[in-house]
């Protein structure tokens, strides 16, 4: 499945319920997808307290590095990347029931020796039955370790590790654009396994207002990425994997704008979700509205993450904040609206202190708040 918001249940919310904090993303979200992004899984369909990592990154290398050729890349990282697919409750018109496949993605192997992969969580969004697609032709029921909505991850588990291939991981925070890339998937389903398609870094620190990836700065990149990539690896000319492929510019005429989750970015929560099934993420807990933008485009007001809701006894009500506020900075970074809120927040952690810009009756206001928990359980 991708991210490509083609996803199988549309969320077309108006308003974004960041009681979970931070407005699991959102509001406009895929309502502007329509004529925005992508996000994958195809249909025919910040982060915090890490527990003792479980997967790490090949950083700090002392020794030259070496460019290997697309083809050296395909046969290292190929045999690590993996089908998903997604089955679903469905009715005949004769009135049949069972599972069918409502939608497929990609993966990869992060830990050979336990059968660990990532993927995207929309990918395996609403599954009864998981299957994972190998290399090598097996075919093998995979089961759910953690998924979190709020930052588009999944982590699954297979039980059959026989000769099994693992990824190496890059770091994706010292990405320079222009840099040549590889994305490894299954656009369109097994038929097109484990398609190769090379590009460049586009761009660094993008924002998509969609779930899940408006949490992240994004890495842009021209290498294609089809429905059925989503959940898929990003890999540089090291073979290393610094990026998973989530999500694409769909509006017409648009060619070559892919997006992907930084690795460095998704390793902490990937860490958590192992270590304990759930991820925790900084939270305000207030619910959001965007449909304030539109009026206060109209009235000359100020853009902002509009509050209808803040939760008794969170860190935003003890801080002061109220249902009508409309929340304009975190610290120094511009908040214009719901997904920019989330952006902003995931940023810090659990417990950090932060300085809330936000205006009430017209008054531009300033108060600290404590920032709280929430997990992808609640």
């Amino acid at each position: 499945m991708e991210n490509e918001v083609h996803s199988t249940k549309p969320k077309n919310k108006l308003v974004a319920t960041a009681s979970i904090c931070l407005i699991s993303a959102v509001i406009g979200g895929l309502t502007t997808v329509a004529a925005v992004p992508y996000i994958y899984p195809t249909n025919s369909v910040a982060t915090i307290q890490t527990a003792k990592p479980s997967i790490t990154q090949v950083t700090n290398l002392t020794t030259p590095q070496t460019n290997f050729p697309v083809e050296q890349i395909a046969k290292n990282v190929g045999p690590a990347v993996v089908g998903v697919s997604n089955f679903q409750a469905s009715q005949s018109r004769l009135g049949n029931s069972g599972l069918q496949e409502a939608g497929s993605g990609s993966g990869f192997i992060i830990d050979a020796q336990k059968g660990y992969l990532v993927t995207n969580n929309h990918v395996i969004d609403g599954a009864q039955k998981i299957t994972v697609s190998l290399s090598d032709g097996r075919n093998l029921v995979a089961k759910v370790i953690g998924a979190d909505p709020r930052t588009d991850l999944a982590v699954l588990q297979i039980s059959d590790t026989k000769n099994l291939t693992a990824v190496k991981l890059g770091d994706s925070s010292q990405l320079a654009v222009g840099e040549p890339v590889v994305a490894i998937g299954n656009p369109g389903g097994n038929d097109f396994a484990r398609s190769v398609t090379t590009g460049v870094i586009s761009a660094t620190n993008r924002t998509l207002d969609i779930q899940g990836e408006a949490g992240f700065n994004l890495i842009q990149t021209d290498a294609a990425i089809n429905p059925g990539n989503s959940g898929g690896p990003l890999v540089d000319y090291q073979g290393l994997v610094i990026g998973i492929n989530s999500a694409k510019f769909a509006e017409t005429g648009f060619e070559g704008m892919g997006f992907s989750i930084p690795i460095s970015d998704a390793t902490p929560t990937i860490n958590q979700l192992i270590a304990t099934g759930v991820a925790k993420h900084p939270a305000l807990l207030v619910s959001t509205d965007d449909q304030y933008n539109t009026y206060a485009q109209s009235n000359n007001k100020p853009l902002g993450a509009y509050i209808s809701e803040v939760s008794p006894n969170g860190p935003a009500a003890k801080a002061g904040i109220m249902k009508g506020d409309v929340i304009t900075k975190i610290n120094n970074g511009p908040v214009k609206n719901s997904s920019d809120l989330i952006h902003e927040l995931y940023k810090y952690n659990v417990g950090d202190k932060v300085t809330i810009t936000y205006n009430r009756n017209g008054q531009t206001n300033q108060v600290q708040a404590t920032l709280g928990e929430i997990s992808s359980n609640q």
